[in-house]
Parts: structure tokens; C-alpha cells; sequence
């Protein structure tokens, strides 16, 4: 049965000449699990969003879109609110109570349910969910990802046909994630929930996918099972295949002809059919952090931070430093303190016990002029936060308003960071009005004009598709190059092992680890890569893609498959 289908939509936002979305036709089954990805700004939330009428932006609309055999906009709100369930990409946009057990019953009480209905559907949404630890909790209590699961469990309590979701893990780390996606699944696989998801975390979702639909500039390209459609992008030459499945581009760069592995257990057994079994004869690096020459950047020295006197302590007798000139990443599960670390690097808080200096000096102690003109940079986790204006091209110039620039001079640095994060059409667009990733860019952009010393970095990859990061990257090495000391918090594990210098990873508080990014992660069972992951049994060093596809190469297979 079909449960959407679109005919001919096209669709521009006010005063754009570029549409965002160009003569789209699709048909969605029922029950389908339909993942759509394409790079930053290629209008897969701005699809999603026509999906229901109360979400549909304000612009220039032709086409026609039906749901379950009736027009879109002629289905009521009620039906709309309770049939087609939605959850964002911030878990914080979309929480309205203070309760976890009032949010779950939030949307049923708005559509006027009775009280015993109610009380089952939470009881039984807690228990699908495993809320009940956490079910008379405060929201505000919650970890990113409990709050992503309460978003999720409040929708699917109304018990709607179609679940969408618009890159619910961006702002999850790497195992709450893979729980997240995993929950999605289940309620796909047993309840016949039609899922309609955007993700740039492919690696999990494409194996529970029944379709992989790409986008780019506003058209689909590719609608095909997920194997096919890595394979037609691959074919196409197409730069979203940077951001299939490790095993599939592990395959691909190895010249191998035939059906593409999605999985970590189908790379496995095809590397198993192909390439000899080998001892580890390859000795993962010294697993103690080899020495970074130069003076320290940053040092924390015994440091205990908690947010109220009576409170928990968030970081524990943390010490570690960061040299000048180093690509120092930090990852770790939610909540273990990594944005926190940020926040006493930038001076915006002070531990109770124990130092923080940059360059010798305590940044809390130092006026905001000369600790963000002269040394720092900061990109937050919520990009909105650095938005004040009404144009992003306002919002670039307000970055420069306190220098002693010529406005020429003014003018050509805006203009070269808008080309350089893709700017350039997007300029006198309102910064709330671009997608996830083209408001990472932007805030990105803003940073970059302060040309700081120290750039601290909190998931600046979240939203950005596999091309821009691969550019993101050859900045930072530029900067890095030039001297810049770069801290990274970071949920994006592939990242990390290809482009950092050093790893730590958190826990409950401190720093339980630290190494040079290789054999940080060739020693990890999950946090580490899916390159990793896949051919470790036989490579036990090669921890990207990059490694795999050269081992790949420069071994002799025993048989073709």
C-alpha cells in the first residue's frame, strides 16, 4: 500500500532564486525503511519538512503531495499530528514539559485522549523504550541521548503510520547512536512503522534500510536498495560515496567487481574469502603517547569542576596538556564532561580546585578582548548560539566590527570564507532559515575570521556531508601547519582516526586514555573505525579506509569473489 507519494515538487524559499527542491516524484510504501542522504544543503530536511503540512517553510511551492490517497493538504491536523510522527535533529527543540512521564503523555492529552488510554500508552512506550529507570526524571537531567529516546517514544505513543526523523543522531555519541538507530529498527521490524529518516551516519543505517534515496542540489539522483546505490554513485564518480559504508568503499578501492558488503560481518567475510589469515604480525605503535615537541597551548593540572556546590563533580582530578601546534581530539560517550573541558579552556567557567592555563596564563582571569582576539576561537555545539544577525552576511561582518580593517579588507576576508564554507548563495539568507550543516558551515566561517592561536572545536562535523568534511580537513591541516593549536570534541570516531594527531578519550570525568591517533583507536574494540573494525583480524594496524584499500592492494588475494 502506498503511504506518500509526490508528484512534480518544486519548492524556493522567499526571495531565492535557487530551489531548494527541483521537480521531485516518489513514491513511499508502506512499512518502508527509507534512508535519503546527500551533501549539506541538498534539501533532504527541506523534503522531509513537506512531508507535514504544519512544517511545510514559507516559500514558492508547486507540485502535489498525497498521503495515504488524499491530498496532503487536505488531511485534517488532527490526523496529520497523530498519523505522521516527527522528531528533529536537536532533542532539545522538540521537549515542551519538565517531566519525563508528562512528555511522553504530552501529545496524547493535546489530541484530547481519555485518561485510562493514556496510561497505557505511556506504560507501555516506557517499557518498549526502557524509560522506567529514568521515568519520573526531570528532562533536564537527561543525556543527549535519553532525550533523543523521549522524542522518539512521545511520537510513537500517539502510535502514527510514518515515522520521520531528521538526522536524530547528530548530536549523539557514537554507541548512543548505534542504540538510537537500533530502536528505530525494532519498531520498523515489529510494529510496520513506515520510516522516512535523513542521516549522515550511513554506516549504521544502511544495513536496516530497504532504500537509499540521494540528493544532491535539490534532485534525486539515486533510489535504489543500499548496495546498488553505493554502486551507482561509485560508478557515477560521485563525491557522496565518501560517505558510504567503510566496507563498501574498502571494496570498491580494491577493484573488486560484484555485489558491495554494507556490513562489518560481510567486509569480514569477504576479506576472509580473499586475503590470507595472518597472525599480528604487524605490531600496533607503542601504546604510550609518543612526545609532541614544543611548548604547551593548554594545560590542566589536577583539575575537579562540578556545576552546583552540591552537585556531582563533572571532571575529576583531570590533567592532561596540549602542545602548540597539535591536532588534539577528544571523544568519549555523553555526558563525561568533554564540553565542559571546553568551556574552562574559553575561561566561560572556573574549576573549584586545581589549574587551567593557556600559555601560562589563567583564561578566567583575562578580559574577553584579549582572550578571544588574541588566542582563542570557539566553535560551540549549537551552532545558533553565534547567529545575532538578520543575513548571514551580517552575521560574517559582525565578527570583524571591533578590528581596524579597511572595509575593502573587510570585504575580501568575508568573501574568502564564504567561498571557502560554501557560502556564497546563502549569504543574505536568514542563518535559522539554512539547513543542520549549512548553519555548522556558517558558524565555522564566523570562528575563522577571528584567525586564532587555539581553535577549539565541539562536533564541528556534526551535519556536514563526506565532501565537506574531506575539505573541513584540509583546512585544518593548513591551520595546523601554520602553527594553530586545534582542540577537538568530537562524536565522529573516522574523523578523528584520519585527520587527528592524539586521542584521549573521557570517562566519568577524566581522561582514562591518551595516544597518537593510530594505535589510540587499533586498540579499542568500539570505539574505533568500521575500517578497523572489519579487517583487524588480519591488519591489525590499519584503522581508516585509506590503510585497508592499501593492504588490500599490496596483498596478493587467494580467490576473487
Amino acid at each position: 500500500m502506498e503511504i506518500y507519494r509526490i508528484e512534480n515538487l518544486s519548492f524556493a524559499f522567499p526571495s531565492q532564486e535557487r530551489q531548494a527542491l527541483s521537480d521531485i516524484s516518489l513514491k513511499i510504501q508502506s512499512g518502508e525503511f527509507v534512508s535519503i542522504c546527500g551533501r549539506s544543503g541538498c534539501g533532504k530536511s527541506t523534503l522531509l519538512s513537506h512531508l507535514k503540512t504544519e512544517l511545510t517553510p514559507h516559500g514558492k511551492r508547486k507540485g502535489d503531495l498525497y498521503f495515504r490517497g488524499d491530498h496532503l493538504m487536505d488531511t485534517d491536523q488532527r490526523t496529520q499530528a497523530s498519523e505522521i510522527g516527527f522528531v528533529l535533529q536537536n532533542p532539545d527543540n522538540q521537549i515542551v514539559t519538565d517531566k519525563v512521564w508528562h512528555e511522553l503523555a504530552f501529545g496524547l492529552e493535546n489530541l484530547g485522549t481519555d485518561t485510562r488510554t493514556i496510561r497505557l500508552r505511556v506504560a507501555e512506550m516506557a517499557s518498549f523504550f526502557g524509560i522506567q529507570t529514568w521515568y519520573h526524571r526531570n528532562v533536564s537531567e537527561l543525556s543527549g541521548g535519553q532525550k533523543q529516546l523521549l522524542n522518539l517514544a512521545s511520537v510513537m505513543a500517539m502510535q502514527p503510520s510514518v515515522l520521520i526523523l531528521d538526522e536524530p543522531t547528530s548530536q549523539l555519541d557514537p554507541i548512543a547512536a548505534v542504540d538510537f538507530l537500533e530502536t528505530v529498527k525494532r519498531i520498523n521490524r515489529e510494529l510496520g512503522t513506515t520510516v522516512i529518516i535523513t542521516e549522515h551516519r550511513l554506516e549504521e543505517l544502511l544495513p536496516i534500510s530497504d532504500r537509499l534515496i540521494v540528493m544532491d542540489e535539490g534532485n534525486i539522483i539515486v533510489d535504489h536498495a543500499p548496495a546498488k546505490a553505493g554502486e551507482a554513485l561509485h560508478e557515477m564518480n560521485h563525491p557522496m560515496f565518501a560517505a558510504m559504508p567503510s566496507p563498501m568503499q574498502i571494496y570498491a578501492g580494491a577493484g573488486e567487481n560484484g555485489e558491495y558488503p554494507i556490513t562489518v560481518k560481510e567486509g569480514r567475510q569477504w576479506l576472509d574469502a580473499c586475503y590470507p589469515e595472518r597472525s599480528r604480525d604487524t605490531e600496533v605503535a607503542d601504546l604510550k603517547s609518543k612526545e609532541h615537541l614544543g611548548p604547551a597551548a593548554i594545560q590542566f593540572k589536577d583539575v575537579w569542576f562540578r556545576y552546583d556546590k552540591q552537585g556531582a563533580d563533572i571532571l575529576k582530578d583531570l590533567t592532561f596538556e596540549v602542545k602548540e601546534g597539535q591536532f588534539y581530539c577528544i571523544v568519549g560517550g555523553n555526558g563525561t564532561g568533554k564540553t565542559t573541558t571546553l568551556s574552562l579552556i574559553s575561561g566561560l567557567r572556573q574549576p573549584y580546585r586545581g589549574k587551567v592555563l593557556i600559555h601560562g596564563k589563567n583564561p578566567a582571569k583575562m578580559s574577553s578582548r584579549e582572550l578571544f582576539s588574541a588566542y582563542l576561537g570557539v566553535l560551540p555545539q549549537n551552532p545558533q548560539t553565534l547567529f545575532v544577525k538578520k543575513t548571514v552576511r551580517e552575521d560574517l561582518y559582525e565578527m570583524l566590527s571591533g578590528s581596524k580593517l579597511t572595509p575593502d579588507e573587510k570585504a575580501g576576508k568575508v568573501k574568502g570564507v564564504s567561498e571557502f564554507a560554501e557560502l556564497v548563495p546563502l549569504l543574505d539568507m536568514h542563518p535559522y532559515d539554512l539547513s543542520g550543516g549549512e548553519q555548522q558551515r556558517a558558524a565555522l566561517a564566523k570562528v575563522l575570521l577571528l584567525e586564532p592561536e587555539i581553535l577549539l572545536l565541539d562536533e564541528p562535523t556534526k551535519g556536514l556531508d563526506g565532501f565537506f568534511k574531506e575539505k573541513l580537513a584540509l583546512l585544518l591541516q593548513e591551520l595546523k601547519a601554520a602553527g594553530v593549536t586545534i582542540v577537538m570534541v568530537s562524536h565522529d570516531i573516522e574523523f578523528c582516526a584520519k585527520y587527528g594527531e592524539e586521542c584521549a578519550m573521557f570517562f566519568n570525568g577524566s581522561i582514562i586514555a591518551a595516544n597518537r591517533t593510530k594505535p589510540f583507536f587499533a586498540g579499542n574494540s568500539f570505539y574505533t573505525t568500521a575500517a578497523n573494525r572489519m579487517a583487524r583480524h588480519v591488519w591489525s594496524d590499519a584503522v581508516t579506509v585509506e590503510d585497508v584499500i592499501e593492504r588490500c592492494r599490496t596483498s596478493k588475494p587467494q580467490v576473487s569473489v
